[in-house]
């Protein structure tokens, strides 16, 4: 399922990045830019509104909306490694790679898998100002949004999440912050979504999708593809280490597992120079180097 537009220059921004070890660049072409005054405006009306009638409302329609995508999405979806996750941990906090918009669908459909009807996603703020379907998913969609500002993120933020949490939920937050279009291989993490479970104490469940290529084309220029939705297993912070050594742990051994699922996927050492093989179903050309 390809969304989006200008996935040719969009690949060529992830080569780039990908070889410079910028792994947390923003790839995506059009994505909408805020200041810092529009985002504010976001998370105070999530705030003043999430738990309104109206609010609860529109993330039920959400929810249903996100349902028949998740159906329709993951209709050949595998998974494997649930005897790595017997059930899903109370509270947790669910990590994968970031590769698609729908992607998020494939948590979904692991999480349903334990009668779970709910998803929480932690995405950033942007994303809350895109118009249309999107826009409306993404605001309504039980989703969490994720902002620069740190009164919001040190207080707001934290105090939803422990909600979440506290009520049994899952929360799926992607360490890898900046989504790149099919790109096959896990990126080293960024440590906020382990410094939450940290300080939450709250488990981490490891999860990485592999993406398979099909012999038929979505496109001119891209294969449809398959995910596989691999289980690696569940991480807990030591109560012996302070939140800080905690969450570089967590970081650490999340990175090993997924990166130990990367390579058994895909039968090759993980490494970051751009080969053509690293977005999953492209037909196209390596980019000219610039």
């Amino acid at each position: 399922m390809i969304i989006g537009q200008n996935r040719e220059a969009v690949i060529d921004n992830i080569r780039c990045a990908a070889e410079s070890g910028d792994f947390y660049r923003k790839v995506e072409m059009g994505d909408p830019v805020l200041t810092d005054e529009q985002s504010n405006s976001i998370t105070d009306r999530y705030l003043a509104s999430r738990k309104t009638v109206a609010f609860r409302l529109k993330s039920f329609v959400a929810r249903q909306m996100a349902n028949l995508v998740t159906f329709w999405v993951n209709r050949d979806t595998e998974i494997v490694g649930l005897e790595n996750m017997p059930s899903l941990p109370d509270g947790a906090i669910i990590t994968s790679n970031h590769f698609s918009p729908v992607e998020n669908t494939v948590i979904r459909h692991l999480v349903k898998q334990y009668g779970q009807k709910r998803l929480n996603i932690v995405s950033q703020v942007t994303n809350l100002a895109m118009p249309g379907v999107i826009g409306f998913l993404m605001n309504y969609a039980d989703v969490i949004p994720l902002s620069v500002s740190p009164h919001y993120m040190q207080r707001d933020f934290i105090s939803v999440l422990s909600e979440l949490l506290g009520r049994g939920e899952p929360v799926l937050i992607y360490p890898e912050q900046e989504m790149w279009f099919n790109y096959r291989k896990p990126r080293p993490p960024k440590r906020g979504a382990y410094h939450f479970a940290a300080k939450l104490n709250a488990p981490v469940v490891s999860c990485f999708v592999e993406m398979v290529d099909l012999d038929d084309n979505d496109t001119d220029r891209f294969k449809k593809v398959k995910y596989i939705l691999h289980v690696l297993g569940v991480l807990y912070s030591d109560p012996n280490k302070s939140v800080r050594d905690n969450s570089i742990a967590l970081a650490e051994r999340d990175y090993q597992l997924k990166k130990a699922a990367y390579e058994q996927a895909y039968g090759k050492p993980l490494g970051y120079d751009f080969e053509r093989e690293d977005i999953a179903g492209w037909l196209g050309d390596m980019p000219e180097v610039q």
